[in-house]
């Protein structure tokens, strides 16, 4: 789910942008037109398009999002392009939905167990977590080691220079000097006095680059465990079959399965004698045994070394050494590290599957032109020495003395340091390898989803509901059939000819929305049916008449009471809209007290003032339910037949609910005949509560059955004693 999302920089947001936060499962956002409301929902489409904008997503799992706008119009319904089918889960296998739901609540713990140690890694937004503590627990560190510098700087901070002017680089130095710490430790005042002395004059010798040693790390490139193919005995009587099955290493892995389900195969179930689990582990012998050994100690020597190796090269770069390419030599790095990433791939492949003969990338060729750059530095470093007093010997001396004293007087703080430390990367390593394995065990589990989807996917039913619906509310003309393109539909005139070009405004608006709305149930390939999304409509009535805004509005809000209901696979939902009708009818809600904003909703209203759009959000529904808009459309001659019946509904609903003390069965039984009838539909509808559309609830009346409603409306006013009040909303004096 969306829990926020940022905009700037984006058409007429400006680079302070706006921000949408605590967003809800069911989020209304009302605007006038170009006042910036599809940039939202363009953005929410397609995020990784706006690079200065931002989503924050909740534990970090991003959906997908199906947006209804322009975009969606034009990609979908030119005149030239034909519609993808949507392909939706059948009904007759039971046992396949089945092992599909049981995948979706799999796949949903599995995303709950990911979220779950992201959380303890790095927080709800990476500003938590180990990760945090391990960069809080450097900070206080560093902290520590400046106020060591901050303490001894005005005294020693000839043997400060290079790093006084950070903390991190302060720091970096005073963990290289505590692991060494091998100068003579003195007193502050001897340290002092010598001071005075030696740092007397500014010349002081460059400190040549240490040995830079990689001849460990190459020689494990060598390693002939690398080629050897490890399995097991050939003198063993399985041993034949093993070699047919070609894969040593799956029947070792199986051993341990074997071990759990004995005296039964654990694959095929079937009984399997002692002698069988014998010949297995007499396959894999010793000198199997050993042989894995050897991939691990190969591994761990290889990890250490290069370890080693890319430290060195980072204390030369921290350094920034004279006469060395600091930038060449950090490329260098890179280059050589991104082999090491490799090898280690390699060798973590070679030690699942021992009987697979790996090569490493060598790392020779790159070390050398490094160890070359350094050597030739340190004969320039050498020479430049060469021309400094002997008094820079007793300068070096000194430095060493200042550290280590520095280092000592902080000794308690730097192995508490190191100690926390080592557990925070030891955790921050274990949570990330649990995750790794999670996220495979996720992307599995989608395969396995993916396939089952597959094999119950049709394209028809939607075909079906689609035509039924555009029958059910009056259109004719046009209907959609199976393309002779496999997978695709095409709209035709009730003779088979294409009416891809040919609809009006209003029918293509129309006929878009019931597409879109039918893609929310499936998908336009075969899988993905079941993923949860995130749903946008941005202004889904635009060119519709009255009858059919109601009719989009009430399938919205069927929408709407799907997710709140938590069937189906929509995970939030946002309306956008410039057109107050539409607003009020896709927001109402009798739960909603007092026009209070619900626990899982929210209500924005965006702007555009001096060419720069805002967005505020409201703690109420800001587009009030209009009470005088529900009799103006009763007063209006052009009244859609279809609508009109909603608007005395809430008229009544609204008037003789606030009156209170009302008994509508004795108003009911002052009618007789169909009057009564209709009289009795008027005040079910509100005992009922049902405000949206479902399947073929809905028909439009003609202008005779209008009439009659009218007329009953009418007469509800006067028979429960309030015609004043009818008259008063009608316009009607007292005379007429």
């Amino acid at each position: 789910m969306i829990e926020g999302m940022q905009i700037r920089d984006e058409a007429c947001f400006d680079s302070t942008g706006q921000s949408l936060d605590e967003l809800k499962a069911v989020n209304f956002l009302y605007g006038a037109n170009a006042s910036g409301k599809t940039t939202v929902s363009r953005i929410m489409a397609n995020e990784d398009g706006y690079s200065q904008c931002g989503i924050d997503w909740s534990g970090g799992n991003r959906l997908e999002v199906h947006a209804y706008n322009k975009d969606f119009v034009e990609k979908n319904f030119n005149a030239d392009s034909e519609l993808h089918g949507i392909f939706t889960l059948g009904e007759k296998d039971e046992a396949a939905i089945q092992a599909i739901t049981t995948a979706k609540e799999q796949l949903v713990e599995i995303d709950k167990d990911i979220a779950g140690k992201r959380k303890t890694l790095s927080g709800e937004n990476g500003d938590a977590g180990k990760m945090a503590d391990l960069k809080k627990l450097h900070g206080e560190f560093e902290d520590i080691c400046w106020e060591s510098k901050t303490r001894y700087d005005g005294y020693f901070k000839e043997a400060f220079a290079g790093v006084r002017d950070k903390k991190s680089k302060f720091k970096q130095k005073f963990v290289l000097e505590a692991e060494d710490r091998s100068a003579e430790l003195c007193g502050l005042e001897d340290l002092k006095n010598q001071a005075s002395t030696v740092f007397s004059s500014e010349l002081r010798k460059e400190l040549v680059i240490p040995p830079f040693l990689y001849d460990d790390l190459i020689g494990l490139e060598s390693s002939s465990i690398l080629m050897k193919t490890v399995v097991g005995k050939d003198d063993v009587d399985i041993a034949e079959m093993i070699k047919r099955l070609g894969n040593s290493d799956w029947v070792k892995e199986g051993l341990q399965y074997l071990e759990e389900s004995s005296p039964n195969c654990p694959f095929c179930q079937q009984s399997t004698e002692s002698a069988f689990a014998e010949s297995l582990n007499e396959y894999f012998d010793e000198s199997y045994t050993q042989d894995l050994n050897d991939i691990e100690q190969l591994k761990t020597n290889y990890d250490a070394y290069s370890t080693a190796t890319s430290q060195r090269l980072q204390s030369i770069i921290d350094a920034s050494p004279m006469f060395i390419d600091v930038e060449a030599l950090k490329t260098q790095k890179d280059l050589i590290e991104t082999r090491i990433s490799a090898n280690m791939r390699h060798i973590d492949r070679k030690k699942k599957e021992p009987s697979t003969s790996i090569v490493l990338e060598p790392l020779g060729e790159g070390l050398d032109e490094i160890a070359a750059s350094i050597s030739d530095a340190n004969n320039k470093i050498s020479a430049h020495n060469n021309t400094v007093d002997n008094i820079e010997v007793e300068r070096s001396d000194l430095r060493a003395k200042i550290w280590r004293f520095v280092v000592d007087d902080a000794k308690a703080s730097y192995e508490n340091f190191e100690e926390d430390r080592r557990n925070l990367e030891t955790a921050i390593a274990s949570l990330e390898e649990a995750i790794d394995a999670k996220e495979k065990q996720k992307s599995d589990k989608e395969n396995e989803l993916q396939k089952l989807e597959q094999n119950i996917t049709s394209i028809q039913p939607t075909i079906d509901s689609i035509n039924k619906l555009l029958k059910s509310f009056g259109f004719y003309g046009f209907s959609l059939a199976n393309s002779e393109k496999e997978g695709f539909y095409e709209i035709v005139r009730p003779g088979g000819d294409s009416a891809q070009g040919t609809l009006s405004e209003g029918e293509r608006t129309f006929l878009t929305f019931l597409y879109f709305y039918h893609l929310l149930q499936g998908s336009v390939s075969e899988s993905g049916i079941t993923s949860d999304r995130i749903v946008v409509f941005d202004d889904p009535i635009s060119s519709l008449d009255s009858d059919i805004l109601f009719i989009v509005s009430s399938l919205i809000k069927g929408l709407i009471e799907k997710l709140r209901a938590n069937t189906g696979y929509i995970r939030q939902i946002f309306v956008l809209t410039h057109n107050i009708y539409f607003h009020r009818e896709v927001t109402f809600n009798k739960r909603r007290s007092a026009d209070k904003v619900m626990k899982d909703e929210t209500f924005w209203i965006v702007r555009k003032t001096e060419e720069c759009s805002t967005i505020e959000k409201h703690e109420t529904n800001p587009i009030k339910t209009s009470y005088e808009l529900l009799w103006h459309e009763v007063r209006d001659p052009s009244r859609s037949p279809l609508t009109i019946q909603n608007a005395l509904r809430r008229i009544i609903e609204n008037y003789f609910k606030i009156l209170g003390n009302i008994n509508f069965d004795d108003i009911v039984d002052m009618f007789d005949g169909e009057e009564k009838l209709i009289c009795g539909s008027l005040f079910s509808w509100i005992n009922a509560g049902s405000h949206y559309v479902d399947d073929d609830l809905f028909v439009a009346c003609d202008d005779q059955s209008v009439a009659k409603f009218l007329g009953v409306f009418r007469r509800i006013f006067e028979v429960s004693g309030h015609p004043a009040h009818y008259n008063m909303m009608m316009g009607i004096s007292e005379d007429g």
